[in-house]
């Protein structure tokens, strides 16, 4: 048997990236006390297998003045011999819109995220795009307010609550 408390060096490097994408092969290999040139060689091993993706920001872009509609569209759908989850899922990841896609359990199939500029933009993709598709059966939209956390981090700011403390 395998000594279950050794931490896995992929795994320590990967998960540091993915907290931040900015550490230096220099900080990751201070932070787990593996080399430098053994840092790298996990990260550029992992790039080329495809387990790293992408390098992404993530941008408040509300504090910027910039704004954007998102939704969130629960998709049922019926599959075929010719048509499966996964077919049926590449096809709708595949519209730039479309941000997510996610097999889901419960009531629906699928979870799509879209990103548009305006409420009539996403609405006219999902008419349009979406519920068109030949195996969707139904779409049950929700149209996002505020986001408060995305990808692990807060945003907003840790200020005060100035609000009064209503007491019954």
């Amino acid at each position: 048997m395998g000594d279950e408390s050794k931490p896995n060096p992929t795994f320590e490097v990967l998960k540091l990236l993915e907290e931040n994408a900015r550490y230096t092969f220099s900080e990751i290999a201070e932070i787990t006390g593996l080399g430098e040139d053994e840092v790298r060689k996990i990260i550029k091993k992992n790039e080329q297998e495809k387990a790293i993706l992408k390098y992404k920001a993530i941008i408040d872009w509300e504090k910027l003045g910039e704004e954007f509609v998102v939704a969130v569209i629960d998709v049922r759908v019926n599959l075929t011999r010719e048509k499966n989850y996964d077919d049926i899922a590449k096809r709708i990841a595949k519209f730039p819109e479309v941000h997510a896609v996610r097999l889901i359990s419960g009531e629906y199939d699928f979870q799509v995220v879209v990103k548009g500029k305006s409420l009539k933009e996403v609405s006219i993709f999902i008419s349009e795009k979406i519920s068109t598709l030949p195996e969707v059966r139904d779409t049950n939209t929700h149209f996002v307010l505020k986001t408060y956390k995305e990808e692990g981090v807060f945003l907003f700011s840790d200020e005060e609550d100035r609000r009064l403390a209503i007491v019954p």
